[in-house]
């Protein structure tokens, strides 16, 4: 993660560090998000890094704290993977961070996904709740070889390098994010796929190893119906590993997530820092790449 100066008066703190991340900053990172049960892998906070910008905060050369966010063009930008160790919480230093990623980032438009615990700093730094996300996950139950059997190769494919630009605007459709850097990353990392309706893209999925198995996002699609037909294509090679998908609560796909043997687990909330841009239609989202980059 790169990211510009940091111009703040420093005087409080001063035992405490407040550095851009960098690589050197990995295992540190790692450490910490294991110490919140957060699944991460080394591979996870490499990407992250290579993809977007961030603060650590280092106290006698140890990472204490951490915070990134993602561009998304010139107007809008995720934000996450803000942590503090639970040793120094409770002085500032969740404050400190999203201080200055807000003063890097702004005045884009923020959005983010919070735990219970970190919904007041947000809120008293102007962000608002916009919606719920579920987190599902668990490896899918037997007879998914059967259920998961791809539809007709005429309603879905393997993702294509010249898919490329028709994906781009699926997504900006459901999200009013450009996000050609993250896309073109994951779809070199995962395996993506295209729901075709006459012969045009109106949907697509990426599978990526992530955390503790698999993660299935970013899903975009025009109906739950169409989602779903997405989201088993992308199950269907994947065998017998955990898997992970978070979807927002207005999705209409929890229930049936469960009955393939995904499990909620946790929620989280979506805030905005700014106007929120509505999706343009008819494509939405349906699954998040994960919580940190939306």
């Amino acid at each position: 993660m790169t990211t510009a100066a940091y111009q703040a008066g420093d005087h409080d703190n001063e035992a405490v560090a407040l550095v851009p991340f960098a690589k050197a900053h990995l295992e540190g990172a790692l450490k910490l998000s294991q110490e919140m049960s957060w699944p991460y892998r080394l591979e996870d906070w490499d990407f992250a890094r290579q993809l977007g910008h961030g603060f650590v905060l280092q106290r006698a050369g140890v990472v204490i704290g951490t915070a990134g966010w993602w561009l998304y063009g010139d107007t809008h930008a995720s934000a996450g993977m803000i942590i503090v160790s639970k040793a120094v919480q409770g002085r500032g230093y969740g404050a400190r961070l999203m201080d200055a990623l807000l003063a890097a980032a702004r005045p884009r438009i923020i959005t983010l996904n919070s735990t219970a615990e970190g919904m007041a700093l947000y809120q008293r730094r102007g962000f608002v709740p916009i919606g719920v996300i579920h987190q599902h996950h668990g490896i899918p139950k037997e007879p998914h070889k059967e259920r998961h059997e791809a539809p007709r190769p005429c309603l879905v494919r393997a993702m294509a390098p010249s898919d490329f630009e028709a994906i781009v605007g699926l997504d900006h459709e459901a999200t009013g994010w450009t996000r050609h850097e993250m896309l073109s990353r994951l779809m070199e990392v995962g395996g993506g796929y295209v729901l075709l309706r006459n012969d045009r893209p109106c949907g697509y999925a990426i599978s990526r190893l992530f955390g503790r198995g698999h993660v299935i996002g970013p899903v975009v699609a025009e109906s739950p119906t169409d989602a779903r037909a997405l989201i088993e294509v992308a199950l269907a090679p994947l065998g017998s590993v955990f898997v992970r998908i978070d979807t927002p609560i207005t999705s209409q796909l929890g229930e049936w997530l469960e009955g393939i043997g995904l499990q909620q687990v946790s929620g989280a909330t979506t805030m905005v820092l700014g106007t929120q841009m509505p999706s343009t239609g008819p494509a939405r989202l349906f699954a998040l790449a994960n919580q940190s980059f939306g």
